[in-house]
C-alpha cells in the first residue's frame, strides 16, 4: 500500500513486534499513529529516514515492553514533523537515554511529547529556539536535569501547555518567562528542584488556567499579581513560601481548586479569603495558620474538599458547617478542634472524613449515621469513648474505619461484620474486650477500588478525507484543542496506617493494592479464630499486646499476601505452624513474648531473613535464629493464665498473708491476757450467745 498516507490503529490491541519494513515501505505516509496498544520487542526510528511526507508520528502509551532507538545507526530524516509523540518505553537504552538527536534538525514543529521514557540530559532549551511555533511541550516524568535558558527575546505565542514536571531541573524561573510565554493556559513544572521567587511576569499569562508550582523550593511571598488572573487551578503545594498567604488571593473569582499545603503561611484565615463562589477544593493543611474556623467558610456552597489538616486552629467548628451540602472529603485533623461537631453537619455526600488527632469527645457522633456514602472514617488519637455503635453496619460504602487511639470499650460487635467492602480496619490502642469475632472472615479486606485518574489534559486530534482527497483536518489535528481542567476528589484521598511497625502514608494507586486488620494493644481474649485466616488478600494483620491464647491457626498458611504478621505479646502455646514459610511475601514477622514451644520455623524463603527479635520472649522456643534445640527433654508448659512471675508472687503472698494471721492472733490472745476486764467481758459475751455454756 505504498500510497497509504495516512495509517491510524491506535487502542487496537496490537502486540508483537513493529515490523521496521512498514515504517520503511510506506513512503508516502503523512500520519502514523500507534498509540495505546502492547508492542514489545525493539523498534528504530532509522527506518523512517526516507519518508519524507512524514509530518505526524505517535507511539504513545504503549502497554508492554518496548525499546525504542532513534542513535543507532546514525541517520539523517528527510522530513519535517509537525507532531512527534513517544512515551512510556526504554529509550535509547544502549545510549544512556539521550534526548532523540534527530529533533535538532527538526525546525517546525508544533507538538512534541516524550512522556516517561528515561531520558536523562540537560533540558533541551534548543528545541525551544528552533521551533518558535511550537503550541504544546510535554516532557515529564524523565531525569532531565540543568536550568531554563530561555532567551529574554524569544516569543511563544503559540504555546499553550508547557509540561516538564517530575524532573530534576533545578535553578530559577526566568524572570520573563510571562512575556515569552504570554498565551499558555496550562503549566506544569512541579516536582522539580526550582528555587527562588515566583516570577510576577507570569501576571502577563492573562489566558493561564492551570498554574502547578508544586513540590519545589519556591520562597517568600505569593506575587499580588497572581490575584488579577483568571487561574481555574492553583497548586503551590509543598514550597517554602510565606507570609499571610489569603488576602493576596481574593481576587480570583474563576478560581476552582487551591492547593497551598505543606508550606510556611502564618495568620489567621482571614476574612474573604475568596471571592470564588464556585471553589470546590481549598487545601490549606501542614502551615501554621491560628485562631477558629471562621463562620464565613458556609457561605463557599460548592465546596466539595476541605483541608485544614496540621495547623494551629482551635476551638469549635461553626455552625455554618451545616450550609456545605457537597461536602465530599474533610480533613480537619492534627488541630486542636472540638470537642462536638454541630448535630445539623449535613455529610450526606461525604466520603471522605479525617478528624484524627483533635479533641473529639464522648460517644460515637450520632449524625454520622446518616452519612451513607462515607467511605473513610478516620477518628483517631481522640477521647472518644462508649462503644462501637451498631448502626455502623448502615455504613455499607464504608472501606476504611480508623479509631486507633481512643477510649472505645465493650466488645467487637458482630455488626462490623457486615461492612463487606472493607479494606482497612484500624481498632488498635482501645479498652476493647472479649473475643474476635469469627465473622470477620467475611469482610473483603482487598483492594480500596478507588484510583480514578487526575487531572486530565485532553487533546482531540482526528484526520479525514475531505472532497475525496486525503487531507489533514483544519489547523493539522489542532480542531477543538482546549485543556480540559477537573479536580478529583478521588486521587486527594490519604490514609495513615502502621504496618511492619511504622506508620505508612497511603495514596493513589498505592492506596488501592493495601487492606490490612490492626487490633493491636486492646484487652482481647480468647483463641485467635481460625477463620481470620481466610483472608487471603490481607497486606497485614497485627493482633500483638493482648490476652489471646492457644496455637497460632494453621489456617494463617492462606495469607498468601500477607506482607506484616505481628502476633507478639500475648500467651500463645503451642508451636509454630510450620506451613507459615509459605508466606512468601512475608516481610515482618514477630511471636515474641508469648509461651510458644518447639522449633522455630526452618530459615527457608523469608523465614532466612527474620533475627531474634521475631521469636524472643518464649522460653519454651528453641532453634536458630535463638539456642539450638540440644535434647531440652520433657517440659510442662506453664498454663495459659500462668507466668514464672505470677507463681511467685502467688507465694509471696500466701506466705505473708499466714504471717499477717498468726501475728494477729497473738496479738489478741496476749491482749485478753493483760486486760482482766476485757477478758471478763469476753466471757459474758459468750455466755449469751450459747445459754447451755457451764455457769
Amino acid at each position: 500500500m505504498t500510497s497509504l498516507r495516512a495509517l491510524d490503529v491506535q487502542y487496537s490491541n496490537f502486540n508483537g513486534a513493529i515490523p521496521s519494513c512498514l515504517l520503511y515501505n510506506l513512503k508516502s505516509l503523512e500520519y502514523f499513529v500507534l498509540s495505546g496498544n502492547a508492542f514489545e520487542g525493539s523498534l528504530s526510528l532509522a527506518s523512517l529516514a526516507n519518508n519524507s511526507n512524514l509530518e505526524v508520528f505517535h507511539l504513545l502509551n504503549n502497554h508492554n515492553h518496548l525499546e525504542v532507538n532513534t542513535e543507532d545507526p546514525i541517520w539523517f530524516p528527510s522530513f519535517q514533523l509537525k507532531e512527534f509523540g513517544l512515551s512510556n518505553c526504554v529509550l535509547n537504552k544502549d545510549a544512556n537515554g539521550v534526548i532523540p538527536s534527530f529533533l535538532m534538525g527538526q525546525y517546525d514543529l508544533r507538538g512534541v511529547q516524550l512522556n516517561h521514557n528515561g531520558m536523562i540530559g540537560n533540558f533541551p532549551n534548543w528545541l525551544l529556539d528552533n521551533n518558535v511555533n511550537l503550541q504544546w511541550l510535554e516532557l515529564t516524568g524523565n531525569i532531565l536535569s540543568g536550568a531554563f535558558h530561555l532567551s529574554s527575546n524569544l516569543s511563544l505565542a503559540d504555546m499553550w501547555l508547557f509540561d516538564v514536571s517530575a524532573n530534576s531541573i533545578e535553578g530559577e524561573l526566568p524572570s520573563w518567562i510571562g512575556s515569552i510565554l504570554p498565551n499558555l493556559r496550562y503549566l506544569n513544572v512541579s516536582n522539580n528542584l526550582l528555587r527562588g521567587g515566583i516570577p510576577p511576569s507570569m501576571g502577563n499569562m492573562q489566558f493561564l488556567r492551570l498554574l502547578d508550582l508544586s513540590n519545589n523550593d519556591f520562597t517568600g511571598e505569593i506575587p499580588e499579581i497572581l490575584a488579577n488572573m483568571s487561574l481555574y487551578i492553583l497548586k503551590l503545594s509543598s514550597n517554602n513560601l510565606q507570609g499571610q498567604m489569603l488576602p493576596r488571593i481574593c481576587n480570583l473569582i474563576d478560581l476552582s481548586a487551591l492547593y497551598l499545603d505543606n508550606n510556611r503561611f502564618t495568620g489567621d484565615i482571614s476574612p474573604n479569603i475568596l471571592n470564588s463562589s464556585i471553589l470546590n477544593v481549598l487545601d490549606v493543611s501542614h502551615n501554621f495558620l491560628f485562631g477558629t474556623i471562621p463562620n464565613w467558610i458556609g457561605d463557599i456552597q460548592s465546596l466539595q474538599g476541605l483541608m485544614l489538616a496540621s495547623n494551629l486552629l482551635e476551638g469549635p467548628l461553626p455552625f455554618s458547617f451545616c450550609k456545605l451540602k457537597y461536602l465530599n472529603l474533610l480533613d480537619l485533623s492534627s488541630n486542636n478542634l472540638g470537642p462536638n461537631i454541630p448535630p445539623c453537619a449535613n455529610f450526606t455526600h461525604m466520603q471522605f472524613l479525617h478528624l484524627s488527632n483533635d479533641t473529639l469527645a464522648g460517644h460515637f457522633p450520632e449524625f454520622l449515621s446518616r452519612a451513607s456514602s462515607i467511605v473513610t472514617l478516620d477518628l483517631r488519637h481522640n477521647a472518644l469513648s462508649g462503644e462501637i455503635p451498631r448502626w455502623v453496619s448502615s455504613l455499607q460504602n464504608l472501606r476504611v474505619l480508623l479509631l486507633r487511639g481512643n477510649n472505645i470499650k465493650g466488645s467487637i460487635p458482630l455488626d462490623l461484620c457486615l461492612l463487606k467492602n472493607m479494606s482497612i480496619l484500624d481498632l488498635s490502642s482501645n479498652n476493647l474486650s472479649g473475643k474476635i469475632p469469627p465473622c470477620l472472615k467475611g469482610l473483603t479486606l482487598g483492594y480500596f477500588g478507588l484510583s480514578p485518574p487526575p487531572i486530565v489534559v485532553g487533546r482531540p486530534e482526528y484526520w479525514e478525507p475531505r472532497n475525496k482527497r486525503v487531507a489533514l483536518m483544519s489547523g493539522y489535528v489542532y480542531h477543538s484543542k482546549e485543556v480540559v481542567l477537573s479536580t478529583n476528589i478521588n486521587a486527594l484521598e490519604e490514609i495513615n496506617f502502621i504496618t511492619k511497625s511504622r506508620l505508612e502514608s497511603y495514596k493513589g494507586n498505592i492506596l488501592s493494592l493495601m487492606s490490612g486488620m490492626d487490633l493491636s494493644r486492646n484487652n482481647l481474649t480468647g483463641f485467635i479464630p481460625p477463620e481470620i485466616g481466610y483472608l487471603s488478600e490481607l497486606r497485614t494483620l497485627n493482633l500483638s499486646h493482648n490476652h489471646l491464647m492457644g496455637p497460632i491457626p494453621e489456617t494463617f498458611s492462606n495469607l498468601q499476601n500477607t506482607e506484616s504478621l505481628d502476633l507478639s505479646y500475648n500467651s500463645l502455646t503451642d508451636p509454630i505452624p510450620p506451613q507459615l514459610t509459605n508466606l512468601n511475601f512475608l516481610s515482618y514477622f514477630s511471636v515474641a513474648h508469648n509461651n510458644l514451644s518447639g522449633r522455630t520455623l526452618d530459615r527457608k524463603n523469608q523465614f532466612g531473613t527474620f533475627e531474634e527479635t521475631s521469636y524472643i520472649g518464649n522460653p519454651l522456643l528453641c532453634g536458630p535464629p535463638l539456642t539450638s534445640c540440644v535434647n531440652p527433654g520433657p517440659v510442662t508448659p506453664p498454663s495459659f493464665n500462668q507466668t514464672k512471675e505470677d507463681d511467685s508472687w502467688r507465694e509471696a503472698f500466701i506466705w505473708s498473708f499466714a504471717g499477717s494471721y498468726v501475728v494477729a492472733f497473738l496479738g489478741v490472745v496476749l491482749f485478753l491476757y493483760l486486760s482482766p476486764y476485757y477478758r471478763y467481758m469476753l466471757f459474758n459475751l459468750v455466755c449469751k450467745l450459747i445459754p447451755s455454756f457451764p455457769q
